[in-house]
């Protein structure tokens, strides 16, 4: 029988790379999404089942059928000024959502949990080393909404027996080597991609949001990681608690960070193009610099984050650029 792990935002960009990793791992991904910013060509290396979050009976039905061993939860909107303008949605969305999911999986006797949390829920902490007893002080609905479900998981653990892998992200980048999936959005948000664009024409000049930060060069820095590195924490993960090992936080970045500007030059090298930016005003619930202090990925784990040098991600996200887009 095959030993299927259900994956939700499996058709999502992190989640998607997710799914190819459990396959290669022996696992059967089982993607459940509603498809709003998800996208089914995506969903290639296990069943799909589409469902909302906030639909119980239909969870329900979706344990029933595959009775899977394991969660992995990647699905919740995820834009910080949307976060910041529209916060209701976000504690509705993640926070009711991730309730349900959490009730059918208990209620199904899952109770190894993967969750896909963020460093947002330390807020902003310039020159603070971020290991995982940082303080978190969220800045916007987006972070707090993944701080208290991580309280909910902690609460469900203490009364069902919940074990669970807590996995604090950096800033994600990259995509799969093989360019069967990889990152886009609509519409899209993040670094790489938007770079990317510029450079090949299919957006106007990219907006750099402030470059008078409090860094070498003006522009926010962040700690990326290679979303394939990213996800092989998460089989990791699942299998720590397979191993039956207690529930457990971890931050994923490298402890190194780039900044705009610097992500920018490593584009212009890559692709031998040049990036055309303006500056624009700062963005509200932007901090100056994220970067991971910690190393209890690796030392617990045995994280090896292969491919989370700038010049790699970019590669990897140039190529899938060129080739993959999912388009309706």
């Amino acid at each position: 029988m095959a030993d299927y792990v259900l994956v939700t935002g499996g058709a999502g960009y992190i989640g998607s790379h997710a799914c190819k990793a459990l396959k290669q791992a022996g696992f059967t991904p089982v993607t459940y999404d509603n498809l709003v910013t998800g996208w089914e060509q995506a969903v290639k290396f296990g069943p799909f089942e589409k469902g909302d979050l906030l639909d119980r009976a239909r969870l329900d039905e979706v344990f029933a059928k595959y009775q899977p061993i394991a969660v992995m939860h990647f699905a919740a909107l995820s834009q910080v000024g949307e976060a910041m303008n529209q916060p209701g949605k976000y504690w509705h969305n993640n926070v009711s959502g991730s309730l349900s999911l959490i009730e059918a999986a208990t209620a199904a006797g899952c109770l190894d949990f993967v969750f896909s949390s963020t460093c947002a829920t330390y807020g902003d902490q310039d020159n603070v080393v971020l290991d995982e007893n940082a303080v978190q002080l969220p800045l916007n609905a987006y972070g707090a909404s993944k701080r208290a479900i991580e309280d909910m998981l902690k609460d469900f653990e203490a009364a069902y027996g919940l074990r669970h892998v807590i996995f604090r992200y950096f800033n994600v980048a990259g995509a799969d080597p093989e360019a069967e999936v990889g990152e886009f959005h609509r519409p899209e948000t993040h670094l790489v991609p938007l770079v990317l664009d510029a450079i090949d024409g299919k957006r106007d000049a990219l907006t750099v949001f402030g470059d008078d930060y409090d860094t070498p060069d003006g522009t926010c820095i962040r700690d990326y990681v290679h979303v394939c590195d990213l996800v092989d924490a998460h089989v990791l993960g699942l299998k720590w608690l397979k191993d039956g090992k207690g529930s457990r936080v971890f931050n994923l970045g490298t402890g190194s960070g780039f900044s705009v500007r610097e992500v920018m030059d490593r584009a212009e090298q890559v692709t031998g193009r040049k990036v055309p930016y303006s500056i624009g005003p700062r963005r509200g619930g932007d901090c100056t610099k994220l970067v991971s202090g910690s190393t209890r990925a690796k030392s617990e784990l045995g994280w090896d984050p292969k491919r989370s040098d700038m010049a790699s991600m970019i590669a990897d996200a140039w190529k899938w650029h060129q080739t993959g887009h999912y388009d309706h």
